[in-house]
């Protein structure tokens, strides 16, 4: 934020005229301090004009003042925004206070970024000014045309001939009199948007107005212009870490799978969690969750990234793994310790491991320092107890034995990752019981549908979900029909 543009100060308006410095009395014409008796009738007329001339001085002195106070307070609050959206509300709030106007709307030519954002205006009146087209819309040229001066006014949209016919009928369905429009545009970036403030009533907002709103505009854009660029790269972080998950789940008879991942963002987190689901030649089906650390112990969110790309790597492994030998999930865990160790020496994670066999509705397990997964049945949902066992690339020989259980039609197998249960509850203990409530307390219709369960897992145990998450949320939900 520190690298914006000064505001230029010296623009917020034209010298007064007629107020030439210094205002002194022409050579020949009385002084100030005369007797009062020694002026004439001429003299006290240029002494009064004088005075008028002051005051009026010291107005336009003082209408300066507040506008550079009103624009130091407005830009304060833009370089306050932390965030993309948090920028454009701010350019949309100051804007309508500067302009005098109740609602508006700001748009980016980024495409993908965010969609166009209102102030005043409800979903569906966002809506109806999309289905304007751009070429008659309330933006006109301004997100093309690559000025930082220009700007679009239309005093009257029912009466102007430029509006066009369905930027004219939106605005009467929405009940918008005028409207004002300004770029967002930087030299080094061209335009990065617009932003158009718009009057219940068919107006005109002065010329100090308008340039005052044109002055801040040219301070915010520079400010959009880290926001977008920001935004891009947080974007395209993004969706590489979502593809190193699966993008759908096998379907296999006889068994429904679901799942949820939340993944915390990279400046919070310090490791990567994934899931997967594999269809075994045999029919039956691997089912794994895990978490991969940073880069060692005491790492911070830095490692996030590093993090992932390991996860990557371990997931990938992981599924040769479970087609060679995937009916024995110690020996999977196993092999993935070795490979771990040999190839990921600063890296721990935890996992587990499950083998169904949806026809027979057995399941056997393994977990390396794993929370233990829930199943769900009638009669309410209980852990299925795993061996206890440290974290993958902890000790120098891991292993741990399976556990074998059977289930029912109906049931459903949770499998999840330790930062679902953190945000459940204050600690690691209470949230999984929080969580084992959860699905225990689960309507029967939710119990029908795994998606169902995540779903309303997630809702009951998250509670703020726009808190900051430190760690990644995976849910796998396995129902047996």
């Amino acid at each position: 934020m520190t690298d914006a543009k000064p505001l230029d100060l010296s623009r917020t308006g034209p010298p007064a005229p007629g107020l030439s410095a210094p205002d002194l009395p022409a050579p020949g014409l009385p002084a100030p301090g005369l007797p009062a008796e020694d002026l004439t009738l001429p003299d006290l007329a240029f002494l009064a004009l004088g005075a008028e001339r002051s005051t009026s001085l010291q107005d336009r002195l003082a209408g300066w003042l507040s506008d550079f106070t009103s624009l130091h307070e407005h830009t304060e609050q833009l370089a306050r925004a932390r965030t993309l959206a948090a920028t454009l509300e701010a350019v949309l709030d100051s804007g309508a206070a500067l302009l005098g106007a109740r609602r508006g709307l700001i748009t980016t030519t980024a495409r993908g970024a965010v969609r166009p954002v209102g102030l005043g205006l409800d979903r569906a009146g966002l809506g109806a000014l999309e289905t304007v087209p751009a070429e008659h819309g309330p933006f006109a040229e301004l997100l093309s045309r690559p000025s930082r001066s220009g700007r679009l006014l239309i005093a009257d949209l029912a009466a102007d001939p430029s509006v066009g016919p369905r930027f004219r009928e939106v605005a009467e369905q929405l009940g918008l009199g005028a409207c004002i429009a300004l770029p967002l545009a930087t030299e080094e970036d061209g335009p990065l948007g617009a932003a158009v403030w718009f009057y219940d009533e068919p107006a005109e907002p002065d010329e100090r107005r308008q340039h005052l709103a044109q002055l801040y505009c040219e301070f915010a854009a520079p400010l959009l212009a880290k926001q977008l660029e920001a935004d891009r790269a947080h974007r395209a972080t993004e969706a590489l870490r979502r593809g190193l998950l699966p993008d759908r789940l096998p379907t296999v008879p006889g068994l429904r799978l679901a799942a949820r991942c939340v993944p915390a963002g990279l400046d919070h987190s310090a490791g990567s969690d994934w899931y997967d689901a594999i269809a075994l030649p045999d029919g039956s089906l691997a089912l794994t969750v895990g978490s991969v650390s940073g880069d060692g112990p005491g790492a911070g969110p830095g490692s996030a990234a590093g993090a992932a790309a390991a996860m990557g790597r371990i997931r990938a492994a992981l599924r040769a793994y479970a087609v060679l030998e995937g009916e024995d999930p110690v020996s999977v865990l196993g092999d993935l310790e070795l490979l771990l160790k040999t190839t990921e020496p600063t890296r721990s994670a935890t996992a587990v491991y499950a083998w169904v066999q949806p026809d027979e509705r057995r399941i056997t397990l393994a977990g390396a320092g794993h929370c233990p997964p829930l199943l769900v049945t009638r009669y309410g949902a209980n852990f299925v107890e795993t061996s206890l066992s440290a974290p993958l690339g902890m000790l120098s020989c891991w292993e741990a034995p399976g556990v074998e259980i059977g289930a029912e039609r109906g049931d459903l197998l949770v499998l999840y990752t330790e930062g679902l249960a953190r945000r459940c509850g204050s600690t690691l203990h209470a949230g999984q019981a929080a969580l084992r409530r959860a699905a225990a307390d689960a309507p029967r219709d939710v119990r029908l549908d795994p998606d169902q369960l995540c779903a309303h897992l997630l809702a009951g145990c998250l509670g703020d979900a726009s808190a900051a998450a430190t760690d990644d949320l995976v849910l796998m939900a396995a129902r047996f029909e």
